[in-house]
């Protein structure tokens, strides 16, 4: 078998295209749980807090020379090394909450599974069901 053939009967397996998809979504995903933590949930953290943007915390951990804006833009651009624990905080929410729309996404799928009515058992096949009255017949005697 060559190689190309290989590689194409492992790319067409179902299991690899499913995480191709999964990883395609994943991604799409991750990029709406990145809108919902930096557009809706922050600035209502901000605001709860007195107008707190968290994404602003950091500490120099050099001197800042003058002429250089004391942002964490304006630091990172001039290649001052900062400490963007405010950035940290904003990661970590967004780990939060996606990890609890993925436990809640399994949750329900799994509740969805248990729903499903079990497979009813299958028939007794004909010779078998014969086979069981001659057994019965016999045992009467």
């Amino acid at each position: 078998m060559s190689m190309l053939q290989e590689f194409k009967e492992f790319a067409m397996k179902g299991n690899v295209m499913d995480l191709a998809v999964g990883v395609i979504i994943g991604g799409a995903f991750g990029k709406i749980v990145d809108s919902v933590v930096n557009d809706l949930i922050m600035p209502l953290v901000g605001r709860v807090t007195g107008g707190l943007d968290f994404s602003n915390y950091y500490v120099a951990l050099k001197d800042v020379p003058q002429g250089v804006p004391n942002t964490l833009d304006g630091l990172k651009k001039a290649g001052i090394p900062v400490f963007a624990y405010g950035n940290f905080i904003t990661i970590v929410l967004y780990f939060v909450i996606l990890a609890w729309i993925i436990f809640m996404m399994v949750k329900w799928i799994n509740k969805l599974k248990r729903s499903e009515p079990p497979p009813a058992a299958p028939e007794t096949p004909e010779d078998v069901q014969l086979l069981r009255e001659i057994r019965d017949e016999l045992k009467k005697k």
